[in-house]
């Protein structure tokens, strides 16, 4: 085995809600192949942050992408679509600024897991909601724009055992005694019909969504927090779609299991790149970065 290719990593500002101003960690390798991904954690929608993961973001950085990985408004402080909004100017940020990143607009994607896996699904297919377009993006160091010109829809989208039904959980987690998945629905949603709103499933099927790029969903076979039911909805909700879908599912491994190295995040980042891979339409040839 060769060396593999250091990764370095710096804190950027992508966009600004009202006042506060978002932070993104930009992941790129020393070689890049001209391509980029945008990274949304989870943390049942108000918890962890850019860095938390760091493991698949440096993973992916390694084979080549550029990884920005993204902060956004969480509750209790926040409700949805606040997130969702915010996620929707992390990828326009990044086509916005395609070129200082060497990166290829058309061929940013979105990956997001658990929480962050509803958030780059029901923001990349519902990009152009008109609550989507409030969070403005940093298009220069003095200058926060709306710049709706700019397609929020990803060119794949990876969501790692996402919690693709809020109300279908937040009824899974009363019904089995998680009191800590209630309390974050109830600071994120607030309501059932905000939880009604913000189901991917729902989307689909009511044709609200826009018609979904390839996507893979990756489901861990001992997950406590995402029921396998739930997921199989999706994929059949997007397969009603005629996506084209790639369906993992990881035996024997818990929720969450990749945030941190192991022989399962070693292979579920393998997974995600051969799909990643294959989504792209061209490469470039390596190129150092400073």
């Amino acid at each position: 085995m060769g060396t593999q290719p250091k990764v370095k990593y710096e804190d950027v500002v992508f966009a600004k809600a009202h006042d506060r101003q978002l932070l993104a960690r930009c992941y790129r390798s020393e070689h890049s192949i001209g391509h980029g991904i945008v990274m949304v954690h989870g943390g049942a929608w108000t918890a962890n942050d850019r860095t938390t993961p760091w493991f698949v973001s440096e993973s992916l950085a390694r084979k080549g992408l550029t990884v920005l990985s993204l902060d956004f408004r969480c509750g209790p402080d926040f409700t949805h679509p606040a997130a969702s909004a915010d996620v929707v100017a992390g990828i326009r940020f990044l086509r916005f600024h395609a070129k200082e990143f060497g990166v290829h607009a058309e061929s940013v994607g979105f990956i997001g897991s658990s929480s962050g896996g509803h958030l780059v699904l029901f923001a990349g297919l519902n990009s152009q909601r008109e609550d989507h377009q409030s969070t403005q993006i940093c298009v220069d160091e003095e200058r926060f724009e709306e710049v709706r010109e700019i397609s929020a829809t990803p060119a794949y989208i990876v969501a790692l055992w996402p919690v693709s039904n809020p109300l279908y959980r937040y009824q899974f987690a009363q019904s089995t005694g998680r009191d800590d998945l209630v309390r974050a629905h109830d600071g994120y949603f607030g309501s059932i019909r905000r939880m009604e709103d913000a189901s991917v499933q729902r989307t689909l099927r009511s044709g609200e969504a826009v018609q979904p790029p390839p996507t893979m969903v990756v489901q861990p076979g001992d997950d406590a927090n995402v029921p396998e039911e739930m997921t199989m909805d999706l994929i059949r909700a997007l397969q009603e779609r005629n996506t084209a879908v790639i369906y993992r599912y990881m035996p024997n491994l818990p929720h969450a299991f990749a945030y941190r190295p192991s022989a399962g995040a070693h292979r579920c980042c393998e997974y995600i790149w051969s799909f990643v891979r294959g989504q792209l339409p061209f490469r470039e040839p390596s190129q150092s970065i400073a």
